[in-house]
C-alpha cells in the first residue's frame, strides 16, 4: 500500500479525501446501511482504523437520530508494540487526528465519538450488542485483527454486519489468516466479497445475501459470481465498465463554487438545480481547423514510409518553412 499524503485543504468532495476506499465499496457500504434503515434495524456504527476519514464520512452520512458513530484510531499516538510502530511508520506517518477532524467536519456538523487508542481498547468504550455495522481496518497484523474481529462479534447486534478490509491483499497475509479463521472456526458467515473487503455476519446470512444478489443483478456496472467454498456460499462482486457509485454520497460544505452562465457551453443543457462546468481550455481555445484532403494524404504517406525517409522529408519541410519565415 502506498503512503498517501495528508490533505491540508478542505475536501470539495469525498474523492478529495485521501484513502483506499474505492467506489465499489462505497456502493456496498451504502446498500447494507440503507437496507438496515429500510428494515428498521437500529444501532450504532463502528470503525476501527479511521485514517483520514474517507469511510467514516460515508458512515456518518447514514446515521439516524439517536445513533452514534464511534471511530477508533491511534492517529499520531504511540503504537503499543514494535511491530505496530513499524507498520505505522511505513504507511500512516502523515496521519493526524487534526487532519481527520478537518476532513470529517467538511461534511458533517459534529464529530463522531473518537477513541484515540489501540483498537483493543474499544470494548471498554462501546457497549456489547449495540452496533449494527462495524468496519475493521485498524491493523494488518494477525494478532490485532484476530482481536478486532472478536471485539466486533461482541459489539454487534445478532444480525449486524462486519466488514474486514484487506482480507486478500498480498502484503496483508495476517489479515487474510484472521479473516478466514473467523469464517472457518469462529462462526463468521460471509455475505459477499469485493476485491478489497469481506462483508459478513454472525447472524443468518441468507436473507441479506438474497436481497443483495437481486439488487446487484439489476445493475450494469458490476459483475457478480456465486461460488461454494468450505460449506459457505460466497458472492463475489467486482466493478465493471464505468464508475460504480452509490445513489447518495455525503456533500462537502466546501464544494467548488458553481460556474456562472459564461462558463457553460453554448446550447448545453444543465440538469435541474445544477450548473455545468466547462474546462478553461475548452472555453478559451478555438477549435482546430479540419485538415485538407491533401494534408490527410500526405500524413498517411509519411506514416507508411520507412522512418529514415520520413525523417528526411520532415527535415526538408522544416527548412522550407524556416526559409519562408526569414524572407521579408
Amino acid at each position: 500500500m502506498a503512503t498517501a499524503q495528508a490533505t491540508h485543504t478542505h475536501p470539495a468532495g469525498l474523492d478529495d479525501v485521501p484513502g483506499w476506499f474505492w467506489p465499489l465499496d462505497q456502493m456496498l457500504f451504502s446498500w447494507f446501511l440503507e437496507r438496515q434503515g429500510t428494515a428498521g434495524t437500529r444501532g450504532d456504527l463502528l470503525e476501527l482504523g479511521a485514517y483520514l476519514g474517507k469511510s467514516a464520512i460515508l458512515l456518518g452520512h447514514h446515521l439516524r437520530d439517536g445513533e452514534k458513530l464511534t471511530v477508533c484510531d491511534l492517529f499520531e499516538a504511540d503504537a503499543p508494540d514494535e511491530a505496530n510502530r513499524a507498520e505505522w511508520a511505513k504507511s500512516y506517518s502523515t496521519l493526524t487526528r487534526q487532519a481527520f477532524e478537518r476532513n470529517y467536519l467538511s461534511f458533517h456538523d459534529a464529530l463522531p465519538a473518537i477513541v484515540q487508542a489501540p483498537s483493543s481498547a474499544i470494548t471498554g468504550e462501546v457497549a456489547p450488542g449495540t452496533c449494527r455495522f462495524a468496519h475493521i481496518d485498524a491493523s494488518h497484523l494477525y494478532e490485532h485483527v484476530h482481536g478486532d474481529i472478536g471485539a466486533a462479534r461482541d459489539l454487534l447486534l445478532p444480525e449486524g454486519i462486519v466488514v474486514l478490509d484487506d482480507y486478500r491483499t498480498e502484503h496483508t497475509p495476517g489479515v487474510a489468516a484472521a479473516a478466514w479463521e473467523a469464517v472457518l472456526d469462529r462462526g463468521l458467515r460471509p455475505v459477499c466479497l469485493s476485491s478489497q473487503k469481506m462483508y459478513g455476519t454472525w447472524g443468518d446470512p441468507e436473507p441479506v445475501r438474497e436481497q443483495l444478489l437481486a439488487a446487484l443483478r439489476e445493475r450494469d456496472d458490476v459483475a457478480v459470481t456465486v461460488e461454494q467454498a468450505a460449506g459457505h456460499r460466497l458472492v463475489r462482486v467486482r466493478a465493471r465498465g464505468g464508475t460504480v457509485r452509490p445513489a447518495s454520497l455525503p456533500v462537502s460544505r466546501h464544494r467548488a463554487p458553481a460556474p456562472g452562465p459564461a462558463d457553460r457551453q453554448p446550447g448545453a443543457a444543465s440538469p435541474p438545480g445544477r450548473t455545468q462546468a466547462v474546462p478553461r481550455a475548452v472555453r478559451t481555445a478555438r477549435p482546430a481547423p479540419a485538415p485538407s484532403p491533401r494534408a490527410r494524404v500526405r500524413r498517411l504517406a509519411l506514416d507508411l514510409l520507412p522512418p529514415v525517409v520520413t525523417r528526411a522529408v520532415r527535415r526538408r519541410a522544416a527548412r522550407r518553412r524556416a526559409g519562408a519565415q526569414s524572407r521579408p
